[in-house]
């Protein structure tokens, strides 16, 4: 784009320029009536997901409108109609620069999803959308990259979780700075450093377009998730390939460059006696332990694999622990180092690993009386460190990138932040002790016995027992029961003695003195 078209107009403080566009972005929405779907989403099923997509029209991005068999359009509403869902709301906006009278971003839509995707008005919202020109002006429109981002997340967004698309071919040019790099660099601090932004990614398509003078040979979609909730969600989209039936190509990781950089798989398990190790379809390490395995122990074979695309990990220093039954025990490490790996790329890594004895409870324990016949599940987990960390862009991406974005130093915009010097993976260990059913059985049999000794008791207490006495030479039959007290009396009447039952015989007490009273006949 020549200077003749992109005029330049008198700079203005980032901040003044960033709040005039947050309040013109707010009107554009309140003349909307249906803008207050970010605010409210719809009752649904899966928890609802907030959508802003910017879609840049300044003068940099002409071809891409007055190219007839630009597809750039199409590309915009079907990753709207992909990433949304019943329930979801989104804000559909075109952004340049902002100026007076002519605010950016504007919104095109706002809507709640409902059961059918709205593509009828995505295509209508696109339809009339062309490159801007500045009020009163035959000049195109300049370029804001981190206004329009910023307006997303304040306004549109009001700060809450959600999903911030962009829609650009990656030129920064506010107030027609030629200075395109720079401005880049800038856009790039803005996304490293931006406290609200959780994920970064970035999908660089390859869309060659022609107009007059100008073409591109691609551009470029990024996806920033606000908050913790506004990550959640992303995964969650990513997980379920609705984007990926659109977008073919591998995202490149812009943020977090501190996690998830590498991931374990096993390759190979030498299981120690009692202990089985194994693979669960989540992804997760199991450890099935006998309850009288006495040195719980395995050699574990791993493939770390770099899944940090599209960056390399020349170097960095390896160190694992597992974080089980509130122990936290080092791993050993057949080395610990990475070297030269490449994205998507792995290497061996061998490893020897103690569970915790101690800390498994007993045959004979409350834990493995409730799980007799089963398992008593402990989760835990296994963590990787890499520090020292050295990221490099990979040749590939490297390659891609001047292809698809001639003379544009983007590569080294790219690098990533020098803060960024480690990161950790973990991966999820749940230890299963199996209990037999012994235990079970000795306890219900103690029990049966226990039982079966206060039912004799009770029936001893209960029932009546026949009692043989003579009395003055006469002999007698009297019933008493465990616990009670009769008086025995002679001919004339007198009190002469007392029976006494309990559960173990019969006794005379209180007897008179001269009287003739004894148990038998």
């Amino acid at each position: 784009m020549t200077r003749s078209l992109l005029e330049r107009t008198p700079p203005r403080a980032a901040a003044g320029r960033a709040s005039r566009s947050r309040s013109l972005f707010a009107l554009a929405l309140l003349a909307l009536p249906a803008s207050a779907a970010l605010a409210a989403p719809a009752p649904t099923s899966h928890a609802p997901t907030s959508h802003v997509f910017l879609v840049q029209n300044s003068g940099w991005m002409d071809p891409f409108y007055s190219d007839p068999a630009s597809q750039y359009k199409a590309l915009v509403a079907e990753v709207v109609l992909a990433v949304t869902q019943p329930g979801d709301a989104l804000v559909l906006a075109a952004f340049n620069q902002s100026l007076p009278g002519a605010p950016s971003p504007r919104a095109l839509l706002a809507a709640k999803v409902e059961a059918e995707p709205p593509r009828r008005q995505v295509a209508q919202a696109l339809a009339a959308l062309q490159t801007a020109h500045k009020p009163g002006s035959a000049a195109l429109a300049d370029t804001d990259l981190g206004e329009a981002v910023g307006a997303a997340i304040d306004t549109a967004l009001a700060r809450q979780p959600g999903l911030v698309w962009l829609f650009t071919n990656n030129k920064n040019s506010p107030n027609n700075d030629q200075a395109t790099a720079q401005r880049n660099r800038e856009f790039y601090q803005l996304i490293h450093h931006g406290a609200a932004i959780r994920t970064a990614l970035a999908f660089p398509l390859k869309m060659p377009v022609h107009a007059g003078r100008y073409s591109a040979n691609g551009l470029m979609v990024y996806v920033f998730a606000i908050h913790e909730q506004g990550a959640r969600q992303l995964d969650a989209l990513l997980r379920s390939g609705r984007l990926q039936r659109v977008v073919t190509e591998p995202p490149a990781r812009l943020k977090p460059l501190d996690r998830d950089t590498v991931r374990l798989a096993p390759v190979k398990v030498d299981n120690a006696p009692g202990v089985a190790f194994s693979m669960t379809p989540d992804g997760s390490l199991r450890a099935d332990i006998d309850a009288g395995a006495t040195a719980p122990r395995a050699k574990i074979a791993w493939r770390l694999e770099n899944t940090i695309y599209p960056y390399t990990i020349s170097s960095a220093t390896l160190a694992a622990r597992s974080r089980l039954a509130g122990e936290d025990k080092p791993i050993s490490l057949g080395t610990d180092s990475v070297r030269a790996l490449a994205p998507g790329q792995g290497q061996p890594l061998a490893s020897e690993m103690q569970l915790p004895v101690a800390q498994l409870p007993g045959s004979w324990s409350l834990a493995a009386f409730k799980s007799a016949g089963s398992a008593y599940v402990m989760p835990g987990q296994i963590e990787v460190q890499l520090s020292e960390q050295k990221l490099e862009l990979s040749q590939a991406f490297r390659q891609r990138m001047a292809a698809l974005f001639p003379g544009d130093p983007l590569p080294d915009i790219f690098t990533p932040p020098s803060q960024v010097q480690g990161s950790r993976a973990v991966l999820p260990l749940d230890v299963r002790v199996h209990f037999g059913l012994g235990p079970l059985l000795a306890l219900g049999g103690a029990m049966l016995a226990l039982l079966a000794g206060v039912t004799a008791a009770v029936l001893g207490l209960t029932r009546m027992r026949k009692v043989a006495l003579t009395v003055e030479g006469e002999p007698r039959t009297m019933h008493s029961k465990a616990g009670m007290q009769t008086p025995i009396f002679d001919k004339a009447g007198n009190k002469v003695a007392e029976l006494r039952t309990t559960l173990f015989g019969h006794t005379l007490t209180q007897l008179r003195d001269g009287a003739q009273v004894r148990l038998g006949h």
